[in-house]
């Protein structure tokens, strides 16, 4: 594709021509309205002139006669004017006046027309035009009164050539300026497929350019970065899941075959070999959960669950969850402090939410215990809910050992685990999931210190009273 083609193809150039066509439809227009109203008001005058002289000249009809008409006649003809005269008989024999000839029937026609004319009798003479009235005075002659009009016609002339010179240099700055403007964007809008070009062979990390003057070129560029930074994190997530599954899944894989080939060797039994199997379904469901929460935490974070939003009250949820685990910290000797205000309004799902309390408590239950008694800080936990501004938070805390602040990012990240968690049962898929279900309300986790422990903050959208 030739630079020519290309620019007559730009969306730019297209749009320059558009706005030249309207603008020179528009200016059209307006010289032409201004051309229609001068020649209006031009023959408004040039008509209330020879009413005037009509008048004027009928008087002196009325006077002195034909006679007296003739010598007024002949006086004004030979001053310096536009004006026409001529009076004629009944058979049309000129008596005076500087109109030479007129088309046939012109006499004959009362009124005001405008007609062609020569001011002498001679057949090569130059034919112009004028505005006349032709009257009938008593006694059968006819007096015409007019005005040329070659002013109004020339006042035509260059508001014509006004119009001409005028949408040609219109059309030629606004060509230059649809090539300028077009060659600007072209090289933009080339720049980024470009980039787009090395983006799709394998340059993830790519990026397209932004000026800095904040167009919609910018702001395009701007969002698609945007996108392509949300597609390199999700790229990269799927890697370092992938090598998670790889890693962390594999000890459950292998123990579940040993389990089978020990079975398959050792058992005599139909005893051994049950307990076999009950092993064998322990683990399977171990891996069930992990690829049932890796399921949850890919369908929230594809917004999925977005259309099961309803309004509900969080404190209830709260409380439900709370007693749920009342028994459990019991059995661990773990106090579980409740502070949950009522009416707490949220709009979201109901299930997810409760979920992600569940999380933030099983993760306490099981991190949270491992204070030093040395410290003189014992073991306990605590939910609290209340509405903090335009948001509704949930923290959950522990007296536990706590994560280090650098690490507190790389926790939320699927199948995430800290070497001091790894000897404890799990997957490292909890405060994704928790995490995920923030996004998808619209809120975010907080992972705080509470000197000592962790504190785990869930911050959602309050419901709007």
């Amino acid at each position: 594709m030739t630079a020519l083609t290309k620019l007559f193809r730009a969306t730019a150039f297209r749009l320059s021509v558009a706005y030249l066509l309207v603008f020179a439809l528009f200016a059209g227009f307006i010289l032409g309205y201004v051309a229609w109203n001068a020649r209006q008001v031009l023959d408004d005058q040039i008509q209330g002139t020879i009413e005037a002289e009509i008048t004027g000249l009928a008087e002196q009809y009325r006077l002195g006669g034909i006679r007296r008409l003739v010598g007024v006649i002949d006086r004004r003809t030979r001053e310096p004017s536009a004006s026409l005269y001529l009076v004629t008989t009944n058979a049309g024999e000129r008596l005076a006046g500087n109109v030479g000839s007129l088309p046939a029937g012109v006499l004959d026609d009362p009124g005001v027309r405008e007609t062609d004319y020569r001011q002498s009798d001679e057949p090569d003479a130059q034919v112009r035009r004028a505005l006349v009235r032709v009257f009938i005075l008593p006694g059968g002659f006819r007096l015409l009164v007019g005005r040329d009009v070659e002013e109004r016609e020339r006042l035509g002339a260059v508001i014509r050539q006004a119009l001409g010179l005028s949408l040609g240099l219109v059309t030629i700055l606004a060509c230059l300026g649809g090539w300028f403007v077009t060659r600007r964007v072209l090289k933009r809008v080339d720049a980024m497929t470009e980039t787009t070009r090395t983006i799709m062979a394998g340059d993830l990390d790519g990026r397209l350019a932004v000026s800095g003057n904040g167009d919609e070129l910018d702001r395009l560029a701007t969002n698609l970065n945007a996108m392509l930074d949300r597609i390199g994190e999700l790229m990269s997530g799927m890697k370092e899941v992938s090598d998670n599954i790889a890693h962390d899944l594999k000890t459950p894989l292998t123990r579940l075959r040993n389990r089978a080939e020990e079975a398959l060797r050792t058992a005599k039994t139909p005893e051994d070999y049950a307990r076999a199997l009950e092993g064998t379904i322990d683990e399977s469901d171990n891996l069930i959960r992990v690829f049932n929460a890796l399921l949850m935490i890919a369908r929230l974070e594809a917004g999925n669950a977005a259309a099961t939003m309803a309004d509900f009250d969080l404190s209830e949820v709260a409380h439900s969850v709370a007693e749920l685990y009342d028994a459990v910290a019991d059995e661990a000797s773990i106090p579980l402090e409740v502070d949950i205000e009522p009416d707490l309004s949220l709009h979201g799902n109901r299930e997810l939410v409760g979920q992600a309390l569940a999380n933030l408590l099983d993760n306490a239950l099981k991190y949270g215990v491992a204070a030093d008694d040395a410290a003189g800080t014992p073991p306990s936990i605590t939910i609290a809910a209340r509405r903090q501004g335009d948001h509704v938070e949930i923290a959950v805390a522990d007296r536990g050992p706590g994560i280090p602040e650098s690490a507190r990012g790389h926790v939320l990240e699927r199948f995430a685990r800290l070497e001091a968690a790894r000897s404890r049962p799990g997957f490292g898929l909890g405060l994704s999931l928790v995490a995920a279900v923030a996004r998808l309300h619209g809120g975010e986790l907080r992972l705080e210190d509470n000197s000592p422990g962790l504190k785990a903050v869930l911050a959602l959208p309050a419901k709007a009273p």
